[in-house]
């Protein structure tokens, strides 16, 4: 494998992984709510969850989804209605317990495992990943780096949401403002569907 495609996967990884997503959103918003330690299950659950589905697309899966396009569009549907459902508990966080915690719980970490087969921009990530630097070195070292590198960085990743979900709770005082800023948030993961909407159909 070339050094050159070798960073090429990693400036892929990167820019995917650190810009706003479905995950990173609520990666930020459990942080808020809930803190660091707690938060830690669910940043397991996006890094090791997503490098595992790029080994399942790049053993077939994603030759799969080439060869029956429909089926994206049965994830959109499926995605958009989960993330609607994840959206509304963010937005109903906001109530405080005594100690100042919010009410309920994260993420645990095979929610998050689950997750990340019903989140439309992680199969984009997938399986654009796979299709355009599969030919880096043959089976399965390929797919095992692509996979590596988006596992490392995804930790890297979900961590840096996590400190600014922690920024964020450094400023919020009080139940009317958590809950603003749960609701914002909750708005921001729902507007994560528009790009997967805005080319669908004709």
């Amino acid at each position: 494998m070339s050094a050159e495609l070798a960073a090429g996967i990693v400036v892929f990884a990167t820019v995917t992984l650190f810009t706003p997503g479905p995950n990173n959103l609520m990666l930020m918003a459990s942080a808020l709510n809930y803190g660091f330690g707690p938060t830690q299950p669910h940043v397991a659950g996006v890094a090791l969850g997503f490098g595992f589905m790029n080994v399942v697309v790049g053993a077939g899966v994603g030759a799969v989804f080439a060869a029956i396009p429909q089926l994206y569009d049965v994830l959109r549907f499926v995605g958009a209605a989960y993330l609607l459902w994840l959206a509304w508990r963010i937005a109903t966080a906001g109530s405080l317990r005594q100690d100042g915690e919010a009410r309920g719980r994260p993420m645990t970490f095979l929610q998050a495992v689950a997750f990340q087969w019903v989140n439309p921009k992680g199969w984009v990530m997938a399986v654009g990943a796979i299709t355009t630097y599969a030919a880096v070195a043959v089976f399965p070292a390929n797919v095992a780096f692509i996979a590596g590198a988006f596992t490392l960085l995804g930790f890297l990743s979900a961590w840096t949401w996590v400190l600014f979900g922690l920024g964020l709770k450094q400023v919020i005082a009080g139940e009317r403002t958590m809950r603003v800023a749960n609701i914002a948030m909750a708005l921001l993961l729902v507007a994560t569907l528009i790009p997967v909407f805005a080319g669908s159909g004709s």
